[in-house]
């Protein structure tokens, strides 16, 4: 597991520390899962597997056995991106359960009228 979890954070271009924060799992636990002293829970490994949207037995083993290889979840690779972009901004990540069939445009509209609302909420008006 530990070494899919590294791929799946190397590809995202993330670092354990963001993993950390996102998931509230400690560094001593993902330490303790490298050195192999002790095995991931199933509510750590559904944290984890949520974080990079992939599946539980896909983190387990790298392949997921419950979706066919050639489906993807978004069916237009740029809302795919735009949903990814979301994903990986934790204030809106809300939005990562979009309808799969919506515009990319639509995705991007959102994402830039939640980004205002999160400026004028700190006082960043432009």
């Amino acid at each position: 597991m530990y070494e899919i979890y590294c791929k799946l954070r190397d590809s995202k271009g993330v670092k354990d520390s963001d993993v950390v924060r996102a998931t509230g799992i400690t560094k001593s636990t993902f330490s303790d899962w490298k050195s192999g002293r002790s095995n991931p829970k199933n509510d750590k490994l559904q944290k984890i597997a949520d974080y990079f949207g992939v599946s539980v037995d896909y983190l387990m083993t790298g392949e997921d056995k419950s979706v066919l290889s050639d489906s993807k979840y978004y069916i237009n690779e740029e809302t795919a991106q735009m949903a990814d972009k979301i994903f990986h901004n934790k204030e809106l990540r809300l939005l990562f359960d979009a309808a799969r069939d919506a515009q990319p445009e639509d995705l991007e509209t959102v994402h830039h009228m939640l980004l205002a609302l999160k400026r004028k909420e700190r006082g960043d008006i432009d």
